[in-house]
């Protein structure tokens, strides 16, 4: 396994040869972390994850929340995810039109 320069997690999967892994393929990871949840899996190893934050809005002295949608890359060595579930994601190379996020951690579902 090699190191991808954060503190998290060792990966419990299995490696399938994947060559856009973080842990044991050639992917480099850097940028920003983001945490949220998994609010789609069904593409091949690909999955959506959610994120909500709130903005105060100053004309009107309110709070909105926005959500915001990333599609990432999910590595054979995570595991398998569930909807609900939290996971970290972390920004990578772009590796489709969409996908420019790779999950590195994965949390406790809810």
């Amino acid at each position: 396994m090699r190191d991808i320069g954060i503190d998290v997690g060792e990966p419990t999967g299995k490696w399938d040869g994947d060559e856009n892994c973080p842990f044991y393929g050639n992917l480099r990871v850097r940028g920003q972390i983001i945490e949220g949840k998994v609010s789609r899996v069904g593409m091949l190893q690909t999955i959506v994850v959610q994120r909500q934050h709130t903005r105060h809005m100053k004309k009107f002295e309110r709070i909105e929340k926005r959500t915001r949608r990333y599609s990432a890359h999910l590595p054979s060595c995570i595991g398998d995810v569930a909807v609900g579930d939290t996971v970290r994601i972390m920004e990578c190379r772009p590796l489709s039109k969409t996908v420019t996020f790779c999950v590195i951690e994965k949390g406790a579902s809810e």
